[in-house]
């Protein structure tokens, strides 16, 4: 079985944690540059999921958030970091958007 690949784009501070739990392909990257890096990485078919920060998805257009979002290779799952903290996605949410499954009613 063939191992799948993680990419991360995110802020330095949050790169390196994840760098550090093992991740190889990590890029410290924010904002319109991340977004750039993002689109990259989703077009080169190289990665099953990337990891990438608020500010980066803030810095989408809504179409390109959009496709992000409905991408079902590469999955891009944004996360939250100190900066925008109060925007954060609930993991039900995330969870219904990405796998479509409503975990409040899973027992």
């Amino acid at each position: 079985m063939e191992l799948e690949k993680i990419a991360v784009i995110a802020e330095r501070e949050v790169a390196l944690g994840f760098k550090l739990v093992g991740i190889k392909d990590v890029f410290i990257s924010y904002g319109e540059e991340g977004a750039g890096k993002l689109a990259e990485i989703a077009e080169s078919a190289q990665y099953s999921l990337v990891i990438a920060s608020d500010s980066i998805r803030d810095a989408l257009t809504t179409s390109a958030l959009r496709r992000f979002e409905t991408m079902l290779k590469p999955i891009v799952v944004f996360i939250p970091t100190g900066a925008n903290e109060g925007k954060a996605e609930s993991v039900e949410a995330l969870a219904k958007r990405i796998l479509g499954v409503n975990i409040q009613n899973v027992k």
